[in-house]
């Protein structure tokens, strides 16, 4: 069981390290190449910079976290955050922007989600997965919160004055994850000894024991995760760096397309919220389908090439709700495929081609905006979002043939399969669900 006053802390973190790092070019980006008199190209050249070593520690960062935890690991990650953002806010060369953007790169890998959930499936091991999504709750609201108040703080105070603020609050971060316990999954001091199950998923998996994924169907679902994975980061590096943008290229005014977007946030919290509830009795794979649907269908109302009021608030809503699933079932995912032990390792290096990927995404979707018009890129960013949808498809159906054709325990002590038509109770103790299933499909 994971504390209560944990998940809060951790949460109110989340929300100011993505509101201060990840979410800070949305809203900076014109003001810095316009104080500074430096090109777009050099402005997110620094985040896509950020993103890219990202990518490359994001290793390193699942094995210090399986190895040592997130206390310390987060807690330095707050200290680089707090730097960068000092940097942003004194640099006046080119150089001293992108060295700004290398330390804040280091610390959003060590702080936002990637490095939160390993940390919870360490401390509460497949139990995790509520934590997961009830921190995400807090997370959702950084561009809320942070757009609207990172614009009040340079229109009041000046530029310099707004991002030394985004420093001080990333500083607040500090002991919220020196807060986090040492200790992993049942004291165990060893992360490969077998985990305990809750009594929950003692009762559903009383009769059956589900066994481990074949390397293959690890292999294969593993890769199919990545895919996924990688084109949602595109997509949300691209709109974190210019949604403001593309509502301005729709049609809305300055302010308006800042509080429009904003509603991102919204719909985020909305989402999770909605998860946290119900999720418990969905498949997080059918779950990601139905995400990356919404995802899809929420670029077409920008194709016109203008858009309303309301349907821009429409818009943001449905984006910032898919977005804020795809945000848990990225981490709930490798539960169903790996061994929580190695759940930081595994996802670390599975998730470096996203990293390094979308961190392309914000200068190309920048040139993009310029050469190709809002239309195009709406219409670029919805092809996106429905390939993912294709590979959420197999990934389903890769999970629903390994599970019909996995060996399981029939209580004394033998392996057996079930029959193909054989509907049987599952507890996967490895998801944190129970549910039904009839040859692997959930009821």
């Amino acid at each position: 069981m994971i504390a209560p006053g944990l998940i809060i802390g951790l949460g109110l973190a989340q929300m100011i390290s993505w509101g201060t790092a990840y979410y800070l070019i949305g809203n900076f980006g014109p003001r810095l190449s316009q104080y500074h008199g430096w090109s777009e190209t050099v402005i997110y050249g620094g985040f896509s910079l950020a993103l890219l070593v990202m990518g490359i520690v994001s290793p390193l960062c699942g094995k210090l976290i399986d190895r040592h935890g997130g206390r310390m690991v987060m807690a330095a990650g707050s200290l680089f955050n707090v730097a960068g953002c000092l940097t942003l806010a004194t640099c006046n060369t080119v150089t001293g922007y992108f060295a700004a953007w290398l330390v804040l790169g280091i610390a959003m890998r060590l702080t936002l989600y990637d490095a939160a959930f390993a940390a919870l499936a360490r401390i509460g091991g497949q139990n995790a997965r509520r934590a997961m999504g009830q921190i995400t709750l807090f997370g959702g609201l950084a561009s809320t919160v942070f757009w609207p108040l990172g614009h009040y703080l340079d229109s009041r105070f000046g530029l310099t004055a707004a991002l030394l603020c985004y420093a001080g609050f990333a500083a607040l971060t500090l002991p919220l994850h020196l807060a986090l316990p040492g200790r992993h999954h049942g004291d165990q001091t060893d992360i490969n000894a077998p985990v305990k199950t809750a009594p929950a998923q003692m009762l559903a998996s009383s009769t059956i024991s589900a066994a481990p994924l074949s390397p293959r169907h690890q292999m294969v679902c593993g890769l199919l995760y990545a895919l996924i994975m990688s084109l949602i980061n595109i997509i949300n590096a691209a709109m974190s760096a210019h949604m403001i943008s593309l509502l301005a290229g729709l049609g809305l005014a300055g302010a308006a397309a800042i509080n429009i977007a904003s509603l991102r946030g919204i719909g985020q919290t909305a989402s999770r919220l909605a998860d946290t509830i119900f999720g418990r009795n969905f498949n997080p794979a059918t779950v990601t389908i139905g995400a990356t649907l919404v995802l899809g269908l929420a670029f077409v109302p920008g194709l016109a090439g203008t858009i309303s009021i309301t349907m821009a608030g429409v818009f943001a809503v449905a984006f910032g709700a898919a977005n804020g699933v795809l945000t848990i079932t990225r981490g709930t995912l490798p539960l169903m495929i790996f061994a929580p032990g190695h759940y930081g390792k595994k996802v670390g290096v599975l998730l470096l081609p996203g990293f390094i990927l979308s961190a392309l995404a914000p200068s190309l979707f920048a040139m993009a905006l310029k050469n190709w018009g809002t239309p195009a890129v709406f219409g670029f960013l919805a092809g996106l979002s429905f390939a993912a949808l294709l590979c959420a498809l197999l990934l389903r159906a890769k999970l629903d043939n390994a599970q019909k054709n996995r060996p399981r325990h029939n209580g004394s002590g033998r392996l057996r399969k079930f029959g193909p038509n054989e509907g049987v109770s599952v507890g996967l103790a490895r998801t944190g669900y129970a549910f039904k299933t009839t040859m692997g499909n959930p009821l």
